[in-house]
């Protein structure tokens, strides 16, 4: 994971709490104030913001941290963020993907949390896909944990239940319609592993060949392998030689689609493809949408599954 200047997610922490001070001191309602009686949740990025507005429904008012069309992983906190986190009544996140994020949650954030990152073990960054050494520490890629948990729908899910848990700590007098909600929630998410396994089942290739190492989960829930060319985060730059191992990969297994993502460059995809006389498609690791759309998580699942489809030949 990149590690963002601690220095500045503290003054932004310290701004905060002078902020905050001020507006108790004028009598004023700070960031998580709802004169409607809502539960006040922050959510870290885009995926778990889907995931509290759906078991919260209209009983919460979800905040999401990361801005659409921002990279997540490069998320620094302002006073005002900072704020937010602060007066949370649940605040959403998963730990180690957004460093920021848990620093202002070790400052500020009590016993406020809901970690994402502990309702299930996370995968090795390794796990899923082909291992490789670059940008490991000492101990290798095992010690990366793979945060992109939400790629398997099952996970998310649990995830789901496990939140209507913790909102219902939170607020006990809808404790049934969270739960309610969660369950339709698995519904859903249930149908589109289906489709999943079904679109997914009998393709004639089961390679999948990525510019960034997020999808293991979905790998790992549908019987692929992953073959990326740079790290599980974005800013993972891979080496000449990792570039020219990719691209013997690709041409062993017949890979005619490199996949990109939508939040960062192409460029390494192309080089890929260009080499090895294939193309380029879209697919979205889902940790952020673009501004100004209206796709949602399943929307965006479901048209990656028809790029999957198309670039793994699945009849």
């Amino acid at each position: 994971m990149v590690i963002r200047s601690a220095p500045r997610t503290l003054a932004a922490v310290a701004s905060a709490l002078l902020m905050l001070g001020g507006l108790a001191a004028c009598g004023q309602d700070a960031a998580g104030g709802d004169a409607g009686g809502r539960v006040q949740v922050v959510a870290a990025f885009y995926p778990l913001q889907y995931v509290a507005e759906r078991v919260g429904g209209d009983a919460v008012r979800v905040t999401n941290l990361a801005k659409p069309g921002a990279e997540p992983h490069d998320l620094e906190l302002n006073p005002s963020q900072v704020g937010q986190v602060s007066e949370a009544d649940v605040i959403v996140f998963l730990k180690g993907f957004q460093p920021a994020v848990d620093d202002a949650v070790e400052q500020v954030g009590g016993d406020r949390t809901f970690d994402v990152a502990g309702v299930e073990p996370l995968r090795d960054a390794a796990e899923g896909g082909h291992e490789h050494d670059e940008g490991a520490g000492a101990g290798g890629r095992s010690e990366v944990k793979d945060p992109h948990v939400w790629l398997d729908p099952t996970r998310l899910a649990t995830i789901g239940d496990r939140l209507a848990e913790r909102l219902a700590r939170t607020d006990p007098n809808r404790a049934a319609d969270y739960t309610a909600r969660a369950q339709a929630l698995r519904t859903d998410l249930s149908a589109l592993d289906q489709e999943y396994t079904q679109g997914l089942r009998t393709c004639q290739r089961r390679e999948l060949v990525t510019a960034h190492t997020a999808f293991g989960y979905l790998a790992a829930r549908y019987q692929l392998e992953q073959v990326g060319i740079s790290g599980v985060t974005p800013e993972d730059e891979p080496s000449p030689k990792r570039l020219a191992e990719v691209a013997d990969e690709a041409r062993e297994h017949g890979a005619t689609t490199i996949f990109f993502e939508t939040l960062v460059s192409p460029k390494v995809a192309e080089t890929i493809a260009r080499e090895v006389g294939a193309k380029t498609a879209v697919l979205d690791p889902i940790e952020g949408l673009p501004a100004g759309g209206n796709a949602d998580y399943l929307s965006v699942m479901r048209t990656n599954l028809g790029a999957l489809k198309t670039a793994l030949n699945c009849p």
